[in-house]
């Protein structure tokens, strides 16, 4: 399972602290606007200015990022030449969307039912829930959007997206591992053999529901 834990192998290879890590990761929610202005300071203020070309936009919090995010796509692209292996968040379903041996899972649920579910397991009042939900949806949109300059909503990232409102947490590890062993025995078939076309006899006729009234 490759979850919070990628922050602190990203710490041990960067040297330096998990805190300073966590600013840059989907989940890292900074309680007011005062410190994270202060972290960045401190942090332009302790490093020398490099040497750039004239007119680069270059800056030490660019750098730092670069090194953050090279880091964790090491960590998780390791991570699945390894195999067997969950990748949860931390921009997977971007990094490894041309591995067709990896199979992508969105997990979905409604607002209401999310709050209810953490107030519960982190035994939080209702509105502490929802305000901790929607910040962490607010900085996990932040990190696809800065990192990988895309929506982590975009259903195309995804090969099974799974709405649990109805379905329970086991209907839904049901789903996924059909569709584990539907993908598996896919894997061999030709590229150009896949996609809803392959194999598709066209229409004997004009379909009448595309018809245009009027």
């Amino acid at each position: 399972m490759i979850d919070h834990a990628v922050i602190e192998q990203a710490a041990r290879e960067l040297g330096v602290y998990k805190t300073e890590v966590e600013k840059h990761d989907e989940e890292y929610v900074e309680s007011t606007l005062s410190r994270i202005l202060s972290r960045i300071q401190n942090f332009v203020t302790s490093i020398p200015a490099p040497t750039a070309a004239p007119g680069s936009a270059s800056s030490p919090p660019a750098i730092e990022t670069l090194a953050y995010q090279d880091t964790i796509r090491h960590i998780i692209t390791a991570a699945a030449n390894t195999g067997h292996v969950v990748i949860v968040g931390r921009g997977g379903q971007v990094l490894l969307a041309d591995r067709r041996e990896v199979l992508h899972i969105r997990v979905v649920a409604p607002l209401e039912m999310r709050v209810a579910y953490v107030a519960r397991r982190e035994g939080l009042s209702t509105d502490a829930a929802r305000t901790r939900v929607q910040a962490k949806d607010r900085a996990r949109g932040r990190y696809m959007q800065t990192q990988y300059h895309c929506q982590h909503e975009d259903p195309h990232f995804y090969d099974l997206v799974i709405d649990i409102a109805v379905l329970d947490l086991d209907n839904a590890v049901d789903l996924i591992c059909l569709a584990l062993e539907f993908k598996a025995s896919r894997l061999s078939v030709a590229v150009e053999e896949l996609g809803p076309a392959a194999h598709l006899a066209p229409y004997p006729g004009q379909p009448a529901d595309f018809r245009v009234p009027g």
